[in-house]
């Protein structure tokens, strides 16, 4: 079994890239095979479906269905940009739902999210919006469990943990949660 983990932020001091590393560590740290990917190095141009007829579909969007591709479960930590979804991770989504191929790669995955915000809802709202664009538009398998993570920019210690305690062993049951659903999927 393989996790991908990767934040929906291309910003070099994204509190969702600090989060998505630490899912890959605590992955890491059971025995699972875990990568984090950047998606600043999947740059993309906006979706539009005239593009889409003249040039195809990108090729960085292809890159990353093809690596989406080579894991059984994803993690996507997503930070809220106005009470919604940023057009990074929407667009993103957007480009690789287009590249054609045998196999869908949404509806052969598992997927879990998280956020983290400075605010009080710890990216909430965003979540609720990734949750329905990853079921409900792409159909893929969402598992329940995920963590908002509020007042970000306090809640790291240096080496990238949690510094309260709960919100680690949070944040560590929806990486365990998201390893035992993507054993059972794949079974």
């Amino acid at each position: 079994m393989r996790l991908l983990f990767f934040a929906g932020s291309a910003r070099k001091g994204s509190h969702n890239k600090k989060l998505a590393r630490l899912g890959q560590h605590i992955a890491e740290a059971n025995g699972i095979e875990a990568v984090f990917v950047d998606l600043a190095d999947f740059y993309m141009p906006i979706y539009h479906g005239d593009l889409e007829e003249a040039e195809g579909v990108p090729e960085r969007a292809r890159a990353f269905k093809a690596l989406l591709d080579e894991y059984d479960g994803v993690m996507i930590v997503t930070p809220e940009y106005n009470a919604s979804v940023p057009a990074l991770l929407k667009n993103t989504l957007d480009w690789v739902s287009r590249v054609k191929a045998e196999e869908d790669v949404f509806k052969t995955r598992v997927f879990a999210i998280s956020g983290a915000s400075p605010g009080y809802y710890g990216a909430m709202r965003s979540l609720l919006q990734l949750r329905e664009i990853l079921s409900v538009g792409l159909g893929a398998t969402v598992i329940p469990q995920q963590m908002a993570l509020p007042r970000a920019m306090q809640a790291f210690e240096e080496d990238g943990s949690l510094k309260d305690d709960n919100q680690q062993k949070m944040f560590a049951d929806v990486v365990e949660a998201l390893a035992v659903a993507t054993r059972k999927f794949a079974a």
